[in-house]
């Protein structure tokens, strides 16, 4: 850890230099503020102890310029002249801590130390944030994926209830994470709740909490997603599973905002903003009534839809680059490349799965496969390996129909590619715009 001092006072500097040089630390002093924030800016120092009262110079003055320069660094302020005034103010200002003079060495030493159990708590604080942030980080540059992004930063700063549709692994979750990250609440709690992972008679439990002795088990009080989420935010994924039960009071904590746990006749209240996700169709579960009506449109204010792979191909570049560098962290192995070929075969692939398929093809490439540069063959070989996967090519029908089929898929994923635009995906291809359009219609592509 590298230490700045900065005081009027060469004994002091000389003395607490040679302190924190024998606890392991790296440390200068300055006893003229003129050229203070060049050697800050060449020292780099972690924590900084800056005196209130310099010649010439106003302490408190000097930490508002550190803490424009850099809010990284931790500022102890020192000072025999303060009172309990000056010392608010510049705890108010960001000082860490603020320590009187005559200065115990002793002291000094604890607070530097705490300083730098501090810092690198902070620190790892941010790469688990920076390391969240990325792992929920929406990857794609095409029109789908930019008018979605566009929808999510009007939708966020509200506290609109939001519904995301989609088929399995397109990233629903994201889409919440990304609202809740863009909201007044990205400081708050962001919790998820799956009810399709979680037994029926588990579910009201493990949402609203319980009170010690509510059930056999219940050995003390426990709070639930909802009260976790307070003041944040609760996604409720695949909430097309969850028993009408539960269903009715979640409406409640929606209309009202308060709840009871199991067990317990005492109401709570909460301040929590609800996001909704499904798979299912809604509206036929209403018709059936697997699902209340009035739930439905309280969760629907605001509908976004997850687009599935095969509508936004163009994306696989950005995704399996993504999703490369990842693994490649994760698993410590080099870097693997996918030349131009092997993404545009991938991209004329049908994820079922989704991303989520993508993702796991990527990783098991990197787990299976000792080549550097990944060809046709090798994501072939990698594909087969599965055997929950059905290769195209692997098909028993009719080269009639395996032949429309291929067809079908590939002139879809060029027309998306180049935006639906028929000219440049003719271009491209090396065909007659008219042959295209004609081909288009007889295989009832629709663009």
């Amino acid at each position: 850890m590298r230490i700045l001092v900065i005081d009027d006072e060469m004994n002091i500097c000389l003395t607490l230099k040679n302190i924190f040089e024998d606890e392991g630390f790296e440390c200068e002093f300055i006893l003229d503020v003129q050229d203070l924030m060049n050697r800050i800016e060449n020292f780099k120092p972690e924590v900084i102890l800056l005196d209130v009262r310099l010649d010439g110079a106003n302490g408190l003055d000097i930490l508002e310029k550190i803490r424009k320069l850099n809010t990284n660094i931790i500022v102890i302020m020192i000072s025999g002249h303060s009172g309990i005034t000056e010392a608010v103010k510049a705890m108010k200002l960001g000082a860490y801590d603020f320590l009187e003079k005559p200065l115990s060495l002793t002291k000094v030493k604890i607070v530097v130390k705490k300083a730098y159990e501090f810092m690198a708590l902070a620190q790892d604080y941010q790469r688990l944030k920076d390391d969240v942030e990325e792992q929920y980080r929406i990857i794609g540059r095409s029109t789908t994926i930019r008018d979605m992004l566009k929808l999510i930063e009007k939708v966020a700063p509200s506290d609109a209830k939001v519904l995301i549709r989609g088929e399995s692994g397109t990233g629903k979750e994201l889409i919440a994470f990304a609202i809740h990250n863009r909201s007044r609440r990205k400081d708050r709690p962001f919790v998820k709740f799956n009810s399709a992972a979680i037994p029926n008679e588990l579910v009201e439990s493990e949402l609203f909490g319980y009170e010690k002795g509510a059930f056999t088990g219940a050995v003390s009080n426990k709070n639930g997603k909802i009260e976790q989420a307070d003041s944040g935010t609760l996604f409720l994924d695949e909430i097309g599973d969850m028993s009408l039960n539960a269903q009715a009071k979640i409406l409640r904590v929606i209309q009202e905002g308060e709840f009871e746990r199991v067990g317990s006749n005492k109401t709570k209240k909460i301040n929590t903003r609800i996001i909704a996700a499904t798979h299912k169709n809604l509206e036929q579960l209403v018709e059936q009534g697997l699902f209340r009506e009035d739930l439905y449109y309280r969760l629907n204010v605001i509908p976004i839809i997850s687009p599935p792979l095969r509508e936004h191909p163009e994306d696989i570049a950005d995704l399996v680059d993504h999703y490369s560098r990842i693994y490649s962290r994760e698993l410590k192995t080099p870097l693997k490349t996918f030349p131009p070929a092997t993404i545009t075969e991938l991209q004329s692939w049908q994820f079922k799965g989704n991303v989520r398929e993508l993702k796991n093809l990527i990783e098991r490439i990197y787990i299976l496969s000792d080549k550097i540069e990944i060809k046709c063959a090798d994501i072939y070989e990698i594909r087969l390996s599965s055997v929950q996967e059905t290769d195209f090519w692997n098909q028993t029908r009719s080269f009639k129909e395996k032949k429309k089929e291929f067809e079908t898929r590939y002139l879809a994923t060029q027309l998306k590619m180049f935006d639906g635009n028929l000219s440049k995906t003719a271009e491209n291809l090396g065909l007659q715009v008219s042959n295209l359009s004609r081909k288009i219609k007889d295989l009832g592509i629709k663009f």
